[in-house]
């Protein structure tokens, strides 16, 4: 490395005393100093030094995947009991995620701010569109737009635990199944945690009966958020109905499949694998005002009217919301 130029204290550059001399001899002669040339003056960029900083952000990109794929290969990462990984969920995942979150669907987030910033939430949503590609939405909207990056952590059927890959991808992005046990440590822990009540009877319902909420179940959620003492946050999802119209439903081959539902729709399976796209839908996504749960008494939560009232509550502001997001709709696809 070259050495440093040293300046000595005390001691002036030459070209400042020579401008010292020169404004002392003109004020002695009566005369207006002219003022020296300034030194401080940025020198003009290099042509290349756009290309360098380019390429220097390209070299801290490959250098930032090349450790990311060394501590893949030796196992330096963390996951927790759940087998969330969070390291993977945030650069691989939510990275592969995102164009079809910001450029296919569009998704427009309302409202983001009414989940806590800390603490445990108990997110509740409509759920459709014959593939579950609301959910992951989901969790990319809470991710990229709350304040404080928050992770959505959902309930998910047992089915999606029983397929091969799936079943990894899953646990890795932090989702668990929808039992009640799962539900309540996550939410003591301070998680965000989503779920979707209607289930295999909301996202496989026909198209013909798009935006009508089916049943909440029996009200499980509401008691886990009672026994936890943390907030209940609605949310309406709007654009997802109609990314696969479910026209009809195969129910021999479902059964034969192991399925809940096979769908046809007016491109699957006609097109074969092309049938398989959504369409490009455009998406709106609304959280309501926070539904306080800790100020019931313990015992709340054995309450089947108390749990009654509030799933009706939350049912009904969901559906609410969706009919004035529909009305508020320009188009499906704009």
């Amino acid at each position: 490395m070259a050495d440093a130029k040293v300046i000595p204290f005390g001691d002036e550059p030459r070209a400042r005393r020579r401008a010292k001399r020169s404004g002392s001899a003109a004020r002695s002669a009566g005369l207006t100093p002219v003022p020296p040339p300034r030194q401080d003056e940025p020198e003009p960029a290099a042509p290349g030094d756009g290309h360098e900083e380019r390429g220097s952000s390209w070299e801290q990109r490959i250098a930032g995947g090349l450790n990311f794929l060394r501590r893949r290969l030796t196992g330096e990462y963390e996951v927790d009991d759940f087998g969330y990984d969070e390291e993977l969920t945030d650069q691989v995942m939510m990275s592969a995620l995102r164009p079809l979150y910001e450029k296919y669907f569009r998704v427009e987030v309302k409202g983001v701010e009414n989940i806590p910033d800390k603490g445990g939430a108990l997110i509740v949503a409509n759920h459709s569109g014959t593939l579950p590609l609301d959910g992951l939405m989901l969790q990319v909207a809470i991710h990229d737009q709350h304040p404080a990056g928050r992770h959505l952590r959902l309930l998910a059927a047992d089915l999606v635990f029983m397929l091969p890959v799936v079943n990894e991808l899953a646990r890795k992005a932090g989702h668990t199944l929808a039992c009640t046990e799962d539900a309540e440590r996550l939410l003591e822990r301070g998680e965000v945690v989503g779920v979707m009540p209607e289930g295999f009877k909301g996202v496989g319902k026909p198209f013909s009966d798009r935006y009508r909420l089916q049943r909440f179940g029996r009200g499980g959620f509401v008691s886990t958020a009672l026994k936890a003492g943390v907030p209940i946050v609605p949310c309406s999802i709007v654009g997802a109905e109609e990314i696969y119209p479910m026209i009809g439903n195969a129910r021999t081959l479902a059964r034969l499949l192991g399925f809940p539902y096979f769908p046809i729709t007016p491109t699957f399976p006609w097109l074969g694998p092309l049938g398989a796209v959504p369409l490009p839908t455009k998406w709106t996504i609304q959280f309501g005002e926070p539904i306080p749960t800790d100020g019931y008494p313990a015992e709340a939560a054995d309450d089947p009217m108390l749990m009654f009232n509030l799933t009706d509550q939350v049912r009904e502001t969901i559906q609410h919301t969706l009919y004035k997001l529909l009305v508020q709709r320009r188009s499906v696809f704009f």
